[in-house]
């Protein structure tokens, strides 16, 4: 560290300004994280916006993903 103290620091304030610091930075990369999760979601959703309604009511791509249990027709006697 440089041997000029120009604010007029001690040792205590210097590292707890530092652990502020450090602490504000962190948190700020937190929220630029955050901003961009929530930047790229709502660009999706702007694009669906756009995209006719038949693509949103498709059939899956997939046939099993959406299997229908057979109806139960057991009969319950009391």
């Amino acid at each position: 560290m440089a041997e000029h103290d120009y604010i007029r620091q001690t040792p205590s304030e210097r590292i707890r300004n530092w652990i502020l610091y450090e602490m504000l930075r962190g948190a700020g990369y937190a929220a630029s994280v955050l901003v961009g999760i929530g930047v790229i979601i709502a660009l999706i959703y702007i694009v669906s916006l756009f995209l006719p309604d038949e693509s949103k009511n498709a059939p899956p791509p997939m046939p099993y993903s959406q299997m229908i249990a057979p109806p139960d027709t057991a009969i319950s006697r009391v």
